[in-house]
């Protein structure tokens, strides 16, 4: 289990919102467990706005401000509200025990909506970047 669920929801969030969350934390599973969190608590359309916001605050207070990537953070948040829709977990363990390719095959769902490296694309760090092979499923 990652050193991130010692927190509960609520201060992961609170402290992550505050960049005061230690960023050996921040792990690819935390990201996903932050749009968990939002999705459940704001909808999708807010969890992105807040995450994209968040993220890109927390990148510049503990780093250099070039690791936020617009496209993967909408897509990350877009993918977890996907696999939310179609799952009765009432906690994020459960949800991403149930859909664990979440955390684990990660780019390679992003490689079925894109043809190309979204993790290296200049555009698609600064602003989002609709698929170009299947489309997101709407919501």
């Amino acid at each position: 289990m990652e050193k991130h669920f010692e927190l509960a929801n609520g201060d992961f969030e609170e402290q992550f919102a505050n960049c005061t969350l230690d960023p050996v934390l921040f792990t690819h599973e935390a990201h996903l467990r932050l749009a968990w969190i939002h999705i459940a608590k704001y909808g999708p359309d807010k969890a992105i706005d807040n995450i994209c916001e968040q993220i890109l605050a927390f990148d510049n207070t503990h780093g250099k401000g070039d690791k936020f990537n617009r496209t993967v953070t909408i897509a990350a948040v877009m993918a977890v509200y996907h696999f939310m829709m179609k799952s009765c977990a009432d906690s994020f363990e459960v949800f991403i025990a149930a859909h664990p390719e979440l955390k684990t095959d990660f780019k390679e769902l992003l490689a079925t909506h894109y043809s190309f490296d979204l993790f290296n694309d200049e555009k698609a760090r600064i602003e989002f970047v609709e698929p170009d092979l299947e489309p997101f499923p709407a919501y």
